[in-house]
């Protein structure tokens, strides 16, 4: 049975937690690079400015990034996910899921999984090779391809554009 057991606070957290490693004047960058200047970002994002979680959400985006870009399998997500464990509890609504040791990298890939369930298909790379980032593609057609289409896109367009010219 599958359970989709994250909201849209945590699906902003996976996006932002794969969107740390831009590409910025054509060299790769990581936001997180360092514990002191990923303190803010940590903070930001409500969780614990700790060593440990540090360390735990950098494991987690490598293996969410290589999941998303299909280099990995999800099996590889199991050592984050260990320590997490759902607690279910029985009340007049119904049944009630508690999720404890949901620290952000458990967080990020139970989202990860909620989008696998609700929303196949839907977060993915930008189609421009160049760029690090991704997407979640959240229109109706499914037809989203570029991170930013005012960067990547016109980028992409233009150079399919001028390409064409070129050859022509």
């Amino acid at each position: 049975m599958d359970l989709a057991l994250s909201n849209a606070d945590d699906e902003e957290l996976l996006l932002d937690l794969l969107n740390t490693t831009p590409v910025v004047d054509g060299s790769p960058t990581d936001t997180l690079a360092d514990h002191r200047a990923a303190a803010s970002w940590l903070t930001g994002h409500g969780l614990s400015t700790s060593r440990e979680e540090w360390q735990a959400l950098l494991r987690a985006r490598a293996i969410l990034q290589a999941i998303v870009r299909g280099e990995e399998t999800p099996s590889a997500l199991q050592p984050i996910l260990a320590a997490a464990e759902l607690i279910p509890t029985a009340t007049e609504a119904g049944v009630r899921w508690q999720l404890t040791g949901a620290t952000g990298a458990v967080r990020a890939a139970l989202a990860w999984d909620g989008l696998r369930i609700t929303s196949p298909g839907r977060l993915r790379p930008c189609a421009n090779t160049e760029c690090h980032l991704f997407l979640i593609d959240r229109s109706k057609p499914n037809t989203a391809r570029w991170c930013s289409m005012a960067v990547c896109g016109n980028r992409m367009k233009a150079r399919r554009h001028h390409s064409r010219n070129r050859a022509g």
